[in-house]
């Protein structure tokens, strides 16, 4: 077990936030996967309802009846600092995080203990980075944003891909999402509240930057593509306007093996064309109701906080990523795929995220990370093992 931070703590992983609607899957996926010897523990705001968790894994698993419980508010400083402080890995599920998330990201730092996330918001992961970064460094935690369908599918796909192509040489990689799931409260609360800081988001995204060290010797950028026709996939491409290219990036200018020159483009992959049309004008209509606070404030009501689609819905639902890489005189085609993207599959990231942390010999990396710089092949692994797929599709 890698526990590489200072003394033997009480426990290995805190899930926080854990009865939510995706904090109770990822608590059902650490039940069915934390080994024996692995002490976890459920932590969130209310009593009451983390005993009633217990109770329902419980059922399920009896190992689940002695489960520690740590009632902890995400404005509480102080009873964070403590929680961070019992644990050698913190998981949040707590969003939306530029509201909620800083306290636990500053305990986890000042503790030296390693976090994980679900956020997808640019504006939270810049300015934790500007805030947080330097301690987390000191005192050796790793802090690990965007650990579910924003950003793992796509930041492992694309660190997949480059693993297919030469050393070396500049590489490209495109980036080709397509899903049927449906979303939660939670999630569209988050999404509507980083479409309604566009000016916060430039501001800290202004912020990092004077923060980041300058890459010498090598460049990784992931610039917006233009909409058009991709022959590779026979589909529509739309630029996605998500956290997920910035995360490749910055994975990309951590290690040397994505080449000299690494250039990544991230796109929404729609068959027709009327349909890409819609979507590109809903999203735009989206984002301008997001401008406009009662509008805004209106919006989330429609959809309740903890709540989210059924188990029948969740087992229609899925997700294909393909990438298409080249550099050397070589192209190849990868693809990762797998079910529910929005929370089956992002419970079993988030998961797996943290027993990986907690468990496996990673690499010696400190401050915020992506996945891949933190824990790459393992995390691949692991989810390759839990159902995710990761595949060639060709090579030429």
């Amino acid at each position: 077990m890698n526990r590489q931070h200072g003394a033997q703590r009480p426990l290995d992983i805190v899930l926080f936030g854990a009865t939510g609607f995706v904090g109770s899957l990822t608590a059902a996926c650490l039940a069915a996967h934390a080994p024996d010897g692995c002490r976890w523990a459920l932590a969130g705001r209310s009593l009451p309802k983390l005993e009633r968790l217990r109770e329902r894994l419980a059922a399920t698993d009896p190992r689940c009846a002695d489960l520690p419980l740590i009632p902890a508010d995400a404005d509480d400083a102080g009873a964070l600092r403590e929680l961070a402080a019992s644990a050698h890995v913190v998981a949040s599920t707590v969003g939306p995080y530029v509201h909620h998330g800083e306290k636990l990201v500053a305990a986890c730092a000042e503790e030296g203990t390693d976090y994980a996330d679900l956020t997808g918001e640019p504006e939270f992961v810049d300015t934790m980075y500007s805030r947080h970064d330097t301690r987390a460094r000191e005192t050796g935690a790793r802090i690990v944003h965007a650990c579910g369908f924003d950003s793992v599918p796509h930041d492992l796909g694309a660190y997949f891909t480059v693993q297919q192509l030469p050393e070396g040489v500049p590489l490209t990689v495109d980036g080709f999402v397509r899903t049927g799931a449906v979303f939660s409260g939670g999630t569209f609360a988050s999404a509507l509240t980083a479409l309604g800081r566009g000016r916060q988001t430039v501001r800290a995204a202004r912020e990092r930057r004077l923060h980041e060290p300058r890459q010498v010797g090598r460049r990784a950028r992931a610039p917006q593509g233009s909409p058009h026709f991709s022959a590779a996939t026979g589909t529509w491409a739309l630029p996605l306007p998500t956290l997920d290219p910035r995360v490749v990036e910055r994975s990309a200018r951590a290690l040397e093996r994505y080449g000299p020159d690494f250039r990544y483009r991230h796109f929404a992959s729609v068959k027709h064309l009327p349909v890409a049309l819609g979507g590109t004008a809903a999203l735009g209509a989206l984002a301008g109701a997001a401008q406009v606070p009662p509008v805004r404030d209106w919006l989330t009501s429609r959809y309740e906080a903890g709540s989210g689609p059924d188990e029948a819905r969740r087992r229609r639902s899925w997700f294909t990523v393909r990438f298409v890489g080249e550099g050397g005189g070589r192209r190849v085609f990868t693809e990762v795929s797998g079910g529910d993207p929005g929370y089956d599959e992002t419970a079993k990231m988030l998961a797996h995220a943290a027993l990986c942390l907690a468990l496996d010999e990673l690499p010696a990396t400190s401050g915020q990370v992506t996945t891949v710089t933190a824990m790459g092949d393992a995390l691949l692994e692991r989810l390759r093992s839990a159902g995710i797929r990761f595949r060639v599709a060709a090579t030429l």
